[in-house]
């Protein structure tokens, strides 16, 4: 009779220690019944899974701290590669994540002040020849290969140590170029490189007033700076709307080293270890921008051959793998959005936060 015994009393005891977590009053109750070296048993268990000196397997943590979710409230809706434009002219091979061009769609037209997401392959010695910009905040984020930016008012061969990087600028890895075309303002962009074939990714922001006066930045953001963290790379002019001629002049941004957009709008970008976590501050970090009811895109791009993919706020069901993006509404300025590198290799992801 002791087997049976000594069987039933651990299966109780098993069901003790799973109770433990969820009902300690049933706990009780089972543990009256099963005698004093069960409830010492199952008493010396618990205290395991609750003393802060005994560390969980770092495996198990990972567990628990991926699933996790911290933006309850939000909504997130992939935008599958599959389902953006997709175009191929030879030395041009082009993905739309918004309506563009020939191809539209009435679900993607804009999010906020993001008008335009076009994921751009340009081949060697081809490229987009001189052509008008107006009423628009446009940039162009170098993924791989380097663009050749010129000014209408340059012709080719006239480029010089003079010449300001306004009029001609050979943009590489790491490099944006940022251009108002307010009131009008023209350039060509061309991959000028014999071999190598450009990557880079073209983005439109409607501004908050029309009629502005043209204007072009260029700046570096480094490789090392984006493995530790989101770094900033666009933030609202200083001013806002009603920005004086001066602070116009000045072109300063709110978030210092960052590039001035008339917008109510950030840019961020990030390189995350397979494993590792970022977590992007909606609407930034102190009162950066204006509108506290906001809403986020990010987009992975194509650049691991497949191999990248990540995962946003814990979610099972918002996994995106290169060429996806996803629409976060329902977020509030200072909310935070965590977003984890889940594939083989590691993940550039691109945030744009907007009104």
């Amino acid at each position: 009779m002791r087997r049976p015994f000594l069987l039933l009393s651990i299966l109780i005891a098993f069901f003790a220690i799973i109770l433990t977590y969820y009902k300690p009053d049933i706990l009780q109750i089972l543990t009256t019944y099963t005698g004093t070296t069960i409830l010492t048993l199952t008493t010396h268990l618990t205290s395991l899974t609750t003393n802060p000196n005994i560390t969980t397997p770092s495996h198990m943590n990972t567990a628990k701290t991926t699933m996790s979710r911290t933006l309850h409230h939000a909504k997130i809706t992939p935008h599958l590669s599959s389902t953006r434009g997709h175009s191929d002219h030879g030395w041009l091979n082009t993905y739309h994540s918004f309506s563009f061009a020939n191809w539209y769609h009435p679900s993607y037209t804009s999010f906020g002040s993001l008008r335009v997401l076009n994921e751009d392959r340009v081949k060697p010695q081809s490229g987009f020849p001189t052509h008008p910009h107006r009423d628009f905040e446009i940039f162009s984020y170098i993924l791989s290969g380097e663009l050749t930016h010129r000014d209408s008012m340059l012709t080719k061969g006239a480029e010089g140590d003079n010449v300001s990087p306004d009029q001609f600028y050979r943009m590489k890895r790491g490099d944006i170029q940022f251009t108002t075309g307010g009131t009008g303002i023209a350039h060509s962009e061309f991959n000028e490189h014999r071999r190598d074939t450009v990557h880079f990714l073209q983005i439109w922001a409607l501004p908050w007033k029309r009629g502005l006066k043209p204007r072009y930045h260029t700046r570096h953001f480094s490789e090392e700076d984006k493995r530790k963290g989101f770094v900033t790379i666009l933030s609202p002019l200083k001013g806002g709307v009603d920005a004086t001629a001066e602070q116009e002049a000045k072109a300063e941004a709110v978030v210092e080293g960052t590039i001035p957009i008339h917008a109510d709008f950030l840019m961020g970008a990030g390189i995350i270890t397979g494993g590792g976590k970022f977590e992007w501050i909606v609407g930034g970090r102190g009162n950066v921008t204006e509108q506290n009811k906001r809403k986020v895109f990010v987009h992975l791009p194509m650049t691991k051959g497949g191999k990248a993919s990540i995962r946003l706020d814990g979610r099972d069901d918002a996994v995106l793998k290169e060429g996806d993006g996803a629409f976060i509404e329902g977020v509030n300025k200072g909310d935070k959005l965590w977003v984890e590198s889940v594939g083989e290799v590691e993940a550039e992801v691109v945030v744009l936060d907007t009104a």
